[in-house]
């Protein structure tokens, strides 16, 4: 029972090591923060596919503050109150949720994938929330070649979908093909 509780917190420290440094391979990186990364997200999610998702939220958690460290959020000049939102929703809250990846993990690939693209569906409405809520009071935003005048809601969606989808396709697709390699499958089983 220890080594396997040693394990997994081993497993857990790799896979947190690698989505850390996945996330600086960075495919694309917009203007104004937030960027498409190389599957940055998987590894997360595989924890809580395989270990459930107590070791997932955990190691999620974890995530959530190297993403914090490298995300330069102390340096865009935020009123304290906002930057308090935006480390709890656009950080901890955004990213712990992809420790809820193994949820359907019992119902098979399919229930693999529904529960990563639910989980990074959950991780675009909270940063989706976040752009509504913090900076809504901002009169006028320049974005993507065009001026958006009090439309939080729109610039919200535009902006974080913009790379939210693109990870999610990336993401849903790399755990798709990881879950139909017949090596890797039995490598990646969710334990009980």
């Amino acid at each position: 029972m220890k080594h396997s509780r040693i394990r997994t917190l081993c497993e857990c420290a790799i896979m947190l090591a690698l989505a850390v440094a996945l996330s600086y391979v960075k495919i694309w990186t917009l203007p104004f923060d937030g960027s498409i990364t190389l599957l940055s997200m998987l590894p997360i999610c595989l924890v809580s596919i395989k270990h459930g998702i107590g070791w997932g939220l955990g190691t999620a958690f974890c995530y959530s503050w190297f993403q914090i460290l490298q995300g330069g959020v102390f340096s865009w000049g935020l009123t304290p109150i906002m930057l308090l939102g935006s480390l709890f929703l656009d950080y901890i809250l955004a990213f712990t949720v992809l420790g809820l990846a193994g949820i359907l993990r019992k119902k098979g690939t399919w229930g693999i994938i529904v529960g990563v693209i639910a989980v990074c569906v959950l991780r675009f409405i909270v940063h989706f929330l976040a752009g509504v809520i913090l900076w809504a009071n901002l009169e006028q935003f320049v974005a993507f070649g065009k001026e958006w005048v009090n439309q939080p809601v729109l610039y919200s969606i535009c902006y974080n979908g913009i790379y939210m989808l693109p990870e999610t396709i990336l993401t849903s697709v790399g755990a798709f093909i990881l879950f139909r390699v017949p090596q890797l499958k039995k490598l990646l089983a969710p334990q009980e």
